[in-house]
């Protein structure tokens, strides 16, 4: 076996990984280069391997978890990774120059594609999995719990950050006949939501969160601040502080990470979610200072892993019906995305926060909705 065989093999010992191996975990490869291909690329070039069908894995998710508890990222860390940290610290890559790259990049894949992957309502982060036992139940009792954690009431407006597909505007004004005024940076997005709640208190525009004005009875956002960047948490606070009417109060919904850091995960960089950057408690509580009362955090990240799967079984099932305008390459992207995902959360070295904030604090104190 050559030098680069041996090297991953030691690496990958401690997360009990096997080359060829016979266990759902073990890696199976397929092409040879792949050993050099990740020592020169990372995990950058593990992804970039596994797109182009170099090895495989029977349970990806749990290939992933295995080598996320035994830290071996440090150990295939090559030195041409280097350079997005710096170019992340030097450049504002959430600049309103490139907000709307990730929208064309991502959201705007195809509404095909998520109507198959997604539940009913489309909607694109964690499910609520308490009471529930299928991925239509779960984010029902999401976007239910939000509008519980703010008090939603009837007639009130709404401010929603980030509103993907219109799931929560839809539910509130539906269900609390509340009245929502949604931005997000992804036209497929904002087209559907037009569509399909033309019929409700519903509005919907495709901008920049830094042009929103306006005062509304409360703020949600759910699964857009991943996308704001540490350079600009500072300026989407005061956003929100600036359109939250004094006894309103504003829900943030996030993915976070157990570390401030400024480079994103180089595959998932390139690949999936472009200019991505997931904060830190450091970063929010910073860049919330004098600003809100933080009045309720609720941590419930190992839901997403549940989602995740379930987000992954419906794709695979559903995905000969869209197979011929995808394509081999884009399916086993996407499968990696779904499922290293959902490793990393089953590790817990990713986090789902829900923070409550006031802005001038609740007379007599917020009880905790659950």
């Amino acid at each position: 076996m050559n030098t680069e065989y041996r090297k991953i093999e030691q690496i990958l010992l401690p997360a009990d990984v096997r080359i060829n191996g016979d266990r759902p975990w073990d890696m199976r490869v397929h092409d040879e280069r792949l050993f050099q291909r990740i020592l020169a690329k990372g995990t950058l070039g593990l992804g970039e391997a596994y797109m182009d069908g170099w090895w495989n894995c029977d349970n990806v998710d749990q290939f992933i978890t295995r080598v996320i508890h035994a830290n071996l990222r440090k150990k295939i860390a090559p030195l041409s990774l280097i350079w997005p940290t710096i170019q992340a610290r030097l450049i504002n890559l959430q600049s309103m120059g490139r907000v709307f790259e990730v929208g064309k990049v991502h959201y705007d894949t195809g509404n095909d594609l998520f109507e198959r992957m997604l539940d009913k309502r489309l909607t694109y982060s964690c499910g609520y999995w308490k009471n529930a036992d299928n991925i239509d139940a779960a984010q029902e009792a999401k976007l239910d719990l939000v509008c519980r954690k703010i008090g939603l009431k009837q007639g009130q407006r709404v401010l929603d950050i980030g509103c993907g597909w219109g799931s929560f505007a839809g539910f509130a004004a539906e269900r609390y006949g509340a009245e929502v005024f949604g931005v997000t940076v992804s036209k497929e997005q904002g087209r559907w939501v037009e569509d399909l709640y033309a019929h409700l208190p519903v509005k919907v525009l495709v901008q920049d969160y830094r042009e929103l004005k306006g005062e509304y009875d409360h703020i949600i956002s759910i699964g857009m601040f991943e996308h704001v960047g540490r350079k600009n948490y500072r300026e989407f606070m005061q956003v929100a502080k600036r359109c939250l009417k004094p006894g309103g109060l504003f829900l943030l919904h996030t993915i976070g990470r157990l570390n401030s850091r400024n480079a994103a995960e180089p595959w998932s960089n390139k690949y999936i979610f472009p200019n991505a950057q997931l904060p830190s408690m450091a970063d929010i509580s910073g860049a919330v200072e004098n600003l809100f009362v933080m009045e309720d955090m609720h941590n419930f990240s190992a839901y997403y892993d549940k989602t995740l799967m379930a987000w992954h079984e419906n794709f695979e099932k559903r995905w000969p019906e869209i197979a011929d305008k995808y394509g081999e390459r884009f399916y086993r992207m996407w499968r990696y995305y779904l499922l290293t995902n959902a490793g990393a959360f089953r590790s817990r070295r990713l986090q789902l926060w829900q923070l409550v904030f006031s802005a001038v604090g609740v007379t007599g104190g917020y009880e905790r909705v659950s």
